[in-house]
């Protein structure tokens, strides 16, 4: 039977699906926990408070943000392709690839950093951006703590201007370019969150760092800074930039408690509250 066939086609590629994330698991566990007991800012059990909710985050969203990105996507592309000229298109893949990739990863920063942005501005976002705020401590896993919309949301607003310029389409090499910036976002993502005590001096002035996304995460004064994923020159541009040279945070979280359901009601409305300013740098 078609039906069945099409049925047990499925399974075996959510199996394997499953199994590639378990092995990505078993390689993150490896190299950052050994890391985040060695260097530790602040020390922790390995199994803390609440690291199989973020496991349980970590597959969610490993799996149905892609899916629910899919089809926008493959629209924007359409239109793009009918509405941006043809010259345009021709110009930017007739570019280096790694002129693209650069300019793509430049481009689906700023992008992101709106998307992140707004997050904390808008209400009906923050309710969803709150679940990753209400970590209470920093380490690799808090990074996969996020609410499936807000993913699509922030990812989205970093893919759809490189779409629509030209970057994300046309033959291999535009195909390829989304999923690096897929990947070095998430990457990157794991990397920021480590609960690890390093500075990189001028480094960080170039690129984001643990120190500099730990004070996007704090509790206390000042809160609602460094929104950028990789470029924290993004935060200088638009004034959101904050990063002592010989601190960090003395608390992460926001101070209402999260719901334990996924649909962001009530709590994180009431949380939002406490990012009073939200976006706005005081």
């Amino acid at each position: 039977m078609p039906s069945l066939t099409s049925l047990q086609a499925s399974w075996h590629s959510f199996a394997a699906d499953i199994f590639r994330l378990c092995l990505w698991l078993v390689l993150l566990t490896t190299i950052f926990v050994p890391l985040e007991r060695l260097f530790a800012l602040h020390p922790a059990k390995i199994l803390r408070r609440d690291v199989w909710k973020d496991v349980g985050y970590y597959f969610l969203n490993s799996l149905l943000p892609a899916a629910l990105m899919a089809t926008p996507l493959a629209l924007i592309a359409t239109l793009a392709h009918r509405l941006v000229p043809t010259d345009w298109h021709a110009s930017v893949q007739n570019m280096p690839l790694w002129i693209r990739i650069i300019a793509g990863l430049i481009v689906a920063d700023i992008g992101s950093y709106w998307g992140h942005r707004l997050s904390h501005t808008m209400p009906w976002l923050w309710r969803f951006h709150a679940v990753h705020h209400s970590a209470t401590h920093l380490d690799f896993l808090v990074n996969t703590r996020t609410h499936p919309i807000d993913l699509v949301v922030v990812r989205m607003f970093g893919l759809v201007p490189l779409t629509l310029l030209g970057l994300g389409s046309g033959g291999a090499q535009g195909a390829l370019l989304p999923v690096v910036v897929t990947l070095v976002g998430t990457f990157a993502g794991f990397f920021l969150h480590a609960n690890v005590r390093w500075r990189f001096g001028p480094l960080e002035w170039l690129v984001a760092t643990p120190a500099f996304h730990h004070w996007h995460h704090s509790k206390l004064d000042p809160i609602n800074r460094n929104y950028a994923a990789t470029l924290p020159w993004i935060d200088r541009l638009f004034g959101t930039y904050h990063l002592p040279a010989a601190q960090w945070p003395a608390q992460y979280g926001i101070e209402q408690a999260m719901p334990d359901t996924l649909d962001g009601r009530e709590d994180a409305g009431s949380a939002r509250r406490q990012r009073r300013g939200a976006g706005v740098p005081g």
